[in-house]
């Protein structure tokens, strides 16, 4: 919805207000200053919807399920990708999608390029509209319940070669927020949803390692380029024999060894490759693109050293809200995890694979918050982990490193990978994060 078409709405209702919905407010106050606006948001009582009576619009905010909004609506998002100047990187996947977003920003702005980051990372787009131009690029960190009900920009956009987005990068797809979706094929549709609104004239990045997600190149008009950690592959980035490189039309350019990457965990070339392959879309040097390479050495709370105590190693990887990103920091480490704190709020994830990973891994103590960790420790004992693992139920992160200090030998690793959210017992990843920290510090 463009700023004229929001001007002619007399009363408009924000349903959510976090952050994006408090950035909103704002936007509104600033562009639609004779609009009288409503704010409806869960925390007023169970009821909170019933305010939507008598308003033209509602402005949603992710995570609000459409099906709860009975009036006209749009979102931030949409209002964003209606109104902004300059190309927009769209990244989403189930993980890695902050690191690959900071890698892309980093690239662009060591070219010394104008560039902007928002979504889930940064902060609200709409919150530096006004400062766009042109020649500006907007990387956006996309998440599903941002890019389930995205509308088709005004035509004017799809003439000038801006699509939405014009560079779309795909990344790994496995389940997550199951509590949300319905199923895991509403989960997928809304991350294919980043390709709909694409033209030829812009390009999709596509991770081939994964079926949901390389499946999904049939589904973009635009010019399509792979990313692997597993294979050679012509129009991609891969890293193969130990080596990045891309090859456009069989021309390799190599960029630097894995050996040499700073940030840790091979999952993470995978979202390095993403992040090479769209800054050479964005006509990014190679020379700029491995100087950010060479000193970028991860995000907080993904695989972060958090201090060594008592002759433990800590960990923390409290980013990790899915199984499969659980594995990958365990086998990081490689056979040095010898403590896992694992847990978390319950998604209806499946565990399957990680409880066989677990019943054959370094790991030998297990240290589960509720509720999920309920179900992280049966898929380990259906996998027979439960003969050599012992395990603690939890309800504080004071309980988990008094139990983990006790059980953790000396010079092996304590690793806070909880493959469930936060939200429960912690307000959020952060305050995960934070009170693991604060417990070590107090060893």
């Amino acid at each position: 919805m463009t700023i004229e078409e929001l001007k002619t709405k007399k009363r408009i209702l924000i349903i959510g207000y976090g952050v994006e919905g408090r950035a909103t407010e704002a936007f509104l106050k600033k562009y639609c200053p004779n609009a009288q606006i409503g704010i409806a948001d869960k925390k007023d009582g169970e009821n909170y919807l019933d305010k939507q009576s008598g308003y033209d619009l509602a402005i949603k905010s992710p995570g609000v399920p459409p099906d709860l909004v009975t009036i006209l609506y749009t979102t931030a998002t949409n209002i964003f990708f209606a109104n902004c100047k300059g190309k927009i990187i769209g990244v989403t996947g189930t993980k890695g999608k902050s690191t690959t977003c900071t890698l892309i920003y980093e690239m662009l702005k060591n070219a010394e390029k104008d560039v902007y980051l928002g979504g889930n990372i940064g902060e609200p787009p709409i919150n530096f509209l006004d400062k766009l131009n042109d020649e500006s690029w907007i990387v956006l960190e996309l998440s599903s319940f941002q890019l389930e009900d995205i509308k088709n920009p005004p035509s004017h956009k799809a003439t000038e070669g801006q699509g939405v987005p014009h560079i779309a990068v795909l990344l790994m797809i496995t389940s997550d927020h199951l509590d949300y979706h319905k199923d895991i094929k509403q989960y997928i549709e809304a991350k294919r949803n980043i390709l709909k609104y694409q033209t030829p004239n812009d390009f999709a990045i596509i991770n081939r390692d994964y079926p949901a997600a390389n499946e999904s190149d049939i589904l973009t008009p635009g010019k399509v380029f792979y990313v692997s950690r597993e294979r050679e592959t012509d129009n991609a980035c891969f890293a193969f024999d130990g080596k990045i490189k891309v090859r456009i039309e069989g021309k390799d350019e190599r960029f630097l060894k894995t050996s040499d990457l700073r940030i840790a965990g091979k999952h993470n070339i995978e979202n390095v490759c993403a992040a090479v392959m769209a800054a050479k879309l964005a006509d990014v040097s190679a020379e700029a693109i491995v100087r950010v390479l060479r000193t970028f050495s991860g995000l907080p709370d993904r695989l972060e050293y958090a201090g060594k105590k008592r002759g433990i190693i800590f960990y923390n990887d409290s980013l990790s809200t899915i199984p499969e990103a659980a594995v990958e920091a365990i086998k990081t480490f490689t056979n040095k995890v010898e403590t896992l704190i694992a847990g978390g709020h319950e998604r209806g994830i499946d565990y399957t694979g990680l409880g066989k990973y677990l019943a054959k891994s370094s790991v030998r103590t297990m240290i589960l918050f509720p509720p999920s960790g309920d179900r992280i420790w049966q898929a380990v004992v259906a996998a027979g982990g439960d003969k050599r693992i012992i395990k603690y139920d939890v309800s504080s992160m004071h309980e988990a490193i008094v139990y983990a200090s006790e059980e953790t030998s000396s010079g092996k690793i304590c690793l806070l990978s909880p493959a469930s959210a936060s939200f429960g017992i912690f307000k959020n990843y952060k305050d995960r994060a934070n009170q693991f920290k604060k417990e070590i510090e107090m060893l």
